[in-house]
């Protein structure tokens, strides 16, 4: 059973070959770049959506950034520290 899907797309010539170029100085396949290229717009989107959420929740309390700021330095402080999983 197949672990990917194959997707088929259109891209003007002079972006092909910019992504071939690419994908040959980075020693990476034109797949490897287009998910790369995902991660990164559904993460650029994800925090959109977050800054989005605490914009509101700021303007539904009428803080302003100069506000929120230090509240999220104080609940740092108070909040203990996440260790990270040693690696081995």
């Amino acid at each position: 059973m197949r672990t990917t899907k194959t997707l088929s797309i259109s891209l003007p010539p002079a972006q092909f070959r910019d992504m071939e170029k690419l994908a040959k100085k980075e020693n990476r396949t034109m797949s490897e770049l287009i998910r790369e290229a995902l991660r990164r717009y559904q993460a650029e989107r994800d925090l959109e959506a977050i800054n989005a959420y605490g914009r509101a929740k700021a303007a539904q309390y009428r803080l302003t950034e100069a506000d929120v700021v230090p509240l999220i330095h104080q609940l740092r402080k108070e909040r203990p520290q996440q260790t990270k999983p040693r690696k081995r």
